[in-house]
């Protein structure tokens, strides 16, 4: 019985993607949740807040294609390499990720870890293969006008042309919406949801 609960053991990486270093925000919490159902089953957790991180922007193409990650920024690619599911968790600012977020993925998924130098007119191989994804949102529209009248469309463009162009698949998505309106039982009961995906790994 204890190999068949290793066996189902998953590492998880859980990246908290909320700019504001202050804290105390509904992403920090839901990320919290959802680690504490994980660790609570098991499972082996790792944390990062990309707010508290110390980064520059990447400015040119050469940069991107020729350099290494910061020194600030490794220990998320080595968690990234270890990881078997990664979540991610972000409010939605001006109808997508915060710029914070969107940098940090740029200055991590670079050729040679996410994905290989693509030759001329060719895709680079997609290098991140094996590693499923939760995708976390909270915003303060319904999430049912985010998905049906905005079509999700950031959220389909970190799935599809960052995620899963680094090989990062299957991808399942929590949406949280009207935030600033709902009461303590309502962020109670999606709390409580991040737990139970958190304890599935899911």
């Amino acid at each position: 019985m204890a190999q068949f609960r290793a066996a189902m053991t998953s590492r998880i990486f859980v990246i908290q993607g909320h700019p504001d270093p202050a804290g105390g925000r509904l992403c920090h919490a839901l990320a919290e949740a959802y680690a504490d159902g994980a660790e609570n089953a098991g499972h082996e957790v790792r944390r990062i807040d990309v707010a508290a991180l110390d980064f520059p922007l990447l400015r040119t193409k050469s940069g991107f294609e020729n350099d290494d990650a910061p020194p600030s920024l490794r220990p998320a690619q080595e968690a990234i390499a270890r990881a078997d599911h990664l979540v991610i968790v972000y409010p939605l600012w001006l109808g997508t990720m915060p710029a914070l977020l969107k940098g940090f993925f740029e200055q991590v998924l670079r050729p040679g870890f996410a994905f290989g130098q693509p030759a001329a007119g060719t895709m680079g191989k997609a290098m991140l293969r094996g590693r499923s994804a939760r995708i976390v949102i909270t915003m303060g529209m319904p999430a049912l006008i985010y998905r049906w009248y905005f079509r999700a469309h950031s959220l389909k463009s970190l799935e599809r042309n960052i995620l899963r162009f680094c090989g990062i698949g299957p991808i399942r998505e929590s949406l949280f919406g009207m935030v600033e309106a709902v009461g303590g039982a309502t962020r109670r009961r999606w709390l409580e949801e991040m737990r139970r995906l958190g304890g599935a790994a899911r």
